[in-house]
C-alpha cells in the first residue's frame, strides 16, 4: 500500500524488535488475539516506532519540516508515524496481518480516554485532543491495509480512485486538521494531491508491488494497451508497457494539479509545508518520465535538489484557484 500520503507512506525497512512497539498488557478484544505463531497479537508484528519514525527522510515529500512550528512539527510525526505503522503492518508484519490491523484499530479506539497501549497511539492522545481530530481519517488508513490483504487488482480506475480515498486522502484531511485550516473547499482540493501523490507512488513501485503481488494499474487500463501482467514482470519495460505508464503519469499529473491551488490558499509556514506535498509528486512524475516511464528495473526517484526547486516552484507561484463555476473533471 500508501501517501505518501500521502499519499502512500510506503513501507519501511526490515522489522525489527518489538511487536507493535506496546508496553504492559494487550488491550482486550483484538488486541489480546493470537496470531498463526501462537505468541501474542501485540508481541509478533515486530515492527518498532523508532524504526518507523527514522523512515520519514525517505519520502517523496518532507514529513514534517523544520519550517513548521515545534509543536505542529511534533504532531505531523505522531501522524506520520501511524500511517507508517500501519503500512509496515499491511505490507511486512510476518503471521496475522488481519489480526495486528484489529489489535492496532481496538488500541486506537481508547485514544480518546487517554489510555492506548501501544506507543503509536500514545503519541497521538495529545495530538487528537489538542487538535480537535476525529479517529474516521485514522481507521480508514486502517481499512486501506484490510483492503490491501484481500484485493490485489484493480478492475477500473474509479476502484482505484476509492482505494486511494482510504489510503491517501485522510493523511491530508489530517494535515489540514492540525493547522484548523480544514474547510470544505481546502479539503477538496487536499485530496486531489492525496490522491495524486498515492497515483504516483503507485507508479513509481510498480515492479516492488508486483512482488508483493500486487498490481495498482488499473485492469482496463492493461487491456487498453495490451500488457499483461508477465510484461510487468520483464527486467525492462517494451513500448506497450512505457505507454500505459506514461499515459497514467499524464492522469496522476492532472489531479495533482487540479489540488496544487491548496497551496495559495494557506498562509506562511504550512504554504511551505504544503508545497512541498505538491512539489514532492510533480518531482516523482517527473522522474518516472526521466526515466522513459520505465519504473520495473527500480524505483525512480527524484533528486533532493529536484525535490526542492519543484517545492520552491509551488510555494512561490502557486497554481490559481479555478473560476467560480468552473470545475476541473479528471479523467
Amino acid at each position: 500500500m500508501t501517501g505518501d500520503p500521502a499519499g502512500r507512506p510506503g513501507g519501511a525497512g526490515g522489522p525489527s524488535s518489538t511487536a507493535l512497539g506496546a508496553r504492559g498488557p494487550a488491550p482486550a478484544g483484538p488486541a489480546g488475539a493470537t496470531a498463526a505463531s501462537g505468541r501474542p497479537v501485540s508481541t509478533t508484528a515486530d515492527v518498532e516506532l523508532s524504526h518507523v519514525l527514522r523512515s520519514a527522510p525517505g519520502e517523496n515529500f518532507p514529513v514534517a519540516p523544520f519550517v513548521v512550528p515545534a509543536a505542529a512539527r511534533a504532531h505531523l510525526m505522531a501522524i506520520y508515524g501511524f500511517a507508517r505503522l500501519v503500512d509496515d503492518l499491511g505490507d511486512e508484519a510476518p503471521g496475522d496481518r488481519m489480526a495486528l490491523l484489529d489489535a492496532l484499530e481496538a488500541d486506537l479506539e481508547l485514544v480518546r480516554d487517554g489510555h492506548p497501549s501501544l506507543p503509536v497511539n500514545r503519541q497521538l492522545v495529545a495530538t487528537v485532543r489538542e487538535c480537535d481530530l476525529p479517529l474516521e481519517p485514522f481507521q480508514l488508513l486502517v481499512a486501506a491495509n484490510r483492503q490491501d490483504q484481500v484485493v490485489t487488482r484493480y478492475a477500473t480506475f474509479d476502484d482505484l480512485r476509492h482505494y486511494c480515498t482510504m489510503s491517501a486522502d485522510p493523511v491530508g484531511r489530517l494535515v489540514l486538521g492540525v493547522f484548523g485550516l480544514g474547510t470544505p473547499e481546502r479539503i477538496a482540493m487536499s485530496d486531489r494531491v492525496c490522491t495524486g501523490l498515492q497515483l504516483a507512488e503507485h507508479l513509481q513501485d510498480v515492479a516492488e508491488d508486483l512482488g508483493a503481488g500486487r498490481i495498482y494499474l488499473p485492469t482496463e487500463d492493461l487491456a487498453r494497451f495490451g500488457v499483461t501482467e508477465a510484461d510487468l514482470a520483464a527486467p525492462r519495460a517494451d513500448p506497450a508497457v512505457r505507454r500505459l505508464i506514461s499515459f497514467e503519469v499524464d492522469r496522476a499529473r492532472v489531479i495533482l494539479e487540479q489540488g496544487a491551488p491548496l497551496v495559495g490558499t494557506v498562509p506562511g509556514r504550512v504554504r511551505l509545508l504544503l508545497a512541498g506535498f505538491v512539489g514532492g509528486g510533480r518531482a516523482a512524475l517527473d522522474a518516472i518520465g526521466r526515466a522513459g516511464f520505465d519504473p520495473l528495473p527500480g524505483t525512480p526517484k527524484a533528486t533532493k535538489p529536484r525535490l526542492l526547486a519543484r517545492a520552491l516552484e509551488v510555494a512561490v507561484r502557486p497554481p490559481p484557484r479555478p473560476a467560480p463555476g468552473r470545475t476541473a473533471v479528471a479523467p
